[in-house]
């Protein structure tokens, strides 16, 4: 079992998930984030000077797969559904499951 984890841009959300319904996978887990990457945020200059975003607001989706032979499916699920080609596209972690139990049928 593998855990893939997606750290995506807030708009791209909507089509990441179509693209994983798609793709066989409906179990997911949503949390909106706030973090940075290699860009380290933003900079803006207006009338009174310059300031720093350092923390963009992302998407993380998590979900699991059985099969670890979907792993890819998923992974490019998800890559195609979330690129646009500029910085801050975000991440795609992928990380072994030991245990994934049902807390109602335990």
């Amino acid at each position: 079992m593998k855990m893939i984890i997606a750290i995506v841009r807030p708009e791209m959300c909507q089509a990441v998930k179509d693209a994983l319904k798609e793709a066989g996978v409906n179990g997911l887990t949503i949390t909106h984030i706030h973090g940075r990457g290699s860009q380290a945020g933003l900079k803006f200059t207006n009338r009174v000077g310059e300031f720093v975003v350092d923390e963009l607001e992302k998407t993380k989706i998590e979900v699991v797969i059985e099969d670890d032979s979907k792993e890819d499916e998923v992974i490019e699920a998800i890559h195609n559904a979330a690129e646009t080609g500029r910085p801050g596209d975000g991440r795609i972690i992928v990380v072994p499951v030991e245990k994934f139990l049902k807390i109602r049928s335990v």
